[in-house]
Parts: C-alpha cells; structure tokens; sequence
C-alpha cells in the first residue's frame, strides 16, 4: 500500500499535478498504450522520428495535450541527431530548426527541452528560442526540464512573456519500481504544500506499468489531474490573451 486515500472526489480547486511523457516518436508500443490511458498525460515527441506524427495526430485525436521534446546541446557527449540545437549554431540556422522541428510535431501546444545541460545556461540561445516561440500565432509555451540546476530557461521565456513553468521532479530517472513510487509520493507532496506540480516521465515499460496503477488513485487522493496547459494558466501572467502576438512587440519595447 503505497498512499493513504483520504477523500473520495476532487474539489476543482484541489492540488494539480501535470505529467509529461517524454521521449515519444521512436517506438509505437508503448507510445500508444500511454496515449490510450483514459487520464490526461500530456505526451511531448521528439521531432523527426518514424512515429512521431502518427502518435501526435493519436494523442490529439483522443483529447490529449501534445508537446514538442527539443533536443538540445548537453553538458556531456551524448549524440542528439542531425536536428539539435547546439552552441556552434548560427542564429538562422537555430531559429530555423526551432521552426521545422515545431512542423515536424502536429498539434503541439508547447516545447520542453531534451537534454540541453549546456544550452540552456546560455541567455542568447535561449532568446533565439523564445523569440520563435513568442511569434507562433497559437501562442507555444514552454516547459524547463531543468536538466541543470544553472538553466536560465524559464527566466528568458518569462522576459519575452513566452508563458512557462519548470519541471518539479523527474519520476523514473531510476526506473526501478521503488524508486519511482517514491519520486510519484514526492510528487504529490509538492502539489499538495504550493498548489501544483509538473513531473517528467519516460515510456518505459517499468513506468508505463506503475502509471496505470498510480493514476486511478489520484481521485481517491483528492489531487487532480491535469494538461500542462492549465497548469501555466494557474499563473496569471502565463495567460495568453496577454501576450497575444500583437501585444507581445510593444510589451518587450
């Protein structure tokens, strides 16, 4: 018995946690059996993989939140593919796979980045994201992995009023069972003492499994379910009519 169930419905201003598969486009199985979970994860796909559009257009088909999972630069030697962001990027050729990676993913309402250890430390690359990102007529907002505790991500999003929020905990950088009910009590913990929480999740067969037992409970804990989206909304300065594409120019004047 992992959580104690304390109450038996969920108050429309209870606790709001979101939670984000990662990693989505490369393999159809369990990308589709977490697209078919009738709860409302949000399902971020890598740009340019063989089932990236199949499972997007699946996500949206079925009510479902779909993001774009960036890849970006890392602190480490880890191969990202032809289409990452790195440093040695001139700012049109940044700026212009930002652009086809944003078409590669349909129906994608925001971005969050993949790796991106080094990059997202770097205000200028940064910038040049969030200045794509601030022009897309459907308004993309942006979610900070926080794969370093030095990014400066969420901060430049904010100052080119991108609407954002950063990642709270990763569930299964262990995927061992344990490990991951642990992170899914801390979790709820967070949400629980500031209102919400964003957790970051990956399609692995150990998470996939303990998602279907975990995400029935959330009622029961009185701790609501939700899209990215409606977590950004929870901020009012995250509000898109703010920072509509015309109200954006005059903003950062």
């Amino acid at each position: 018995m992992y959580f104690v169930c304390a109450t038996a419905t969920v108050a429309q201003d209870a606790p709001k946690i979101a939670i984000i598969i990662d990693d989505l486009g490369n393999e159809l199985r369990y990308g589709r059996e977490l697209i078919q979970m009738p709860h409302q994860l949000t399902y971020a796909f890598l740009p340019h993989r063989p089932f990236t559009p199949r499972l997007a257009n699946m996500a949206a088909s079925a009510g479902k939140e779909v993001m774009l999972h960036l890849p970006m630069q890392s602190s480490q030697e880890v191969a990202l593919g032809s289409n990452a962001l790195t440093l040695e990027l001139t700012q049109h050729q940044f700026q212009q796979i930002v652009r086809d990676s944003i078409e590669a993913v349909p129906h994608a309402k925001g971005v969050n980045n993949h790796m991106g250890s080094l990059l997202t430390r770097h205000p200028g690359h940064m910038a040049w994201l969030m200045e794509v990102l601030a022009l897309q007529e459907s308004g993309l907002y942006f979610v900070d992995s926080k794969t370093t505790s030095m990014t400066i991500a969420a901060q430049i999003a904010k100052e080119h009023f991108v609407p954002s929020v950063s990642r709270d905990v990763f569930i299964d950088a262990d995927p061992e069972a344990e490990k991951i009910w642990a992170q899914l009590r801390r979790l709820n913990r967070i949400a629980e003492k500031k209102g919400y929480a964003v957790a970051i999740a990956h399609p692995y067969p150990s998470t996939v499994k303990i998602l279907t037992e975990y995400l029935p409970l959330l009622k029961k804990l009185g701790i609501r379910l939700v899209p990215v989206t409606q977590i950004i909304n929870l901020n009012p300065a995250n509000r898109w009519p703010e920072y509509s594409s015309l109200s954006r120019p005059a903003a950062k004047n």
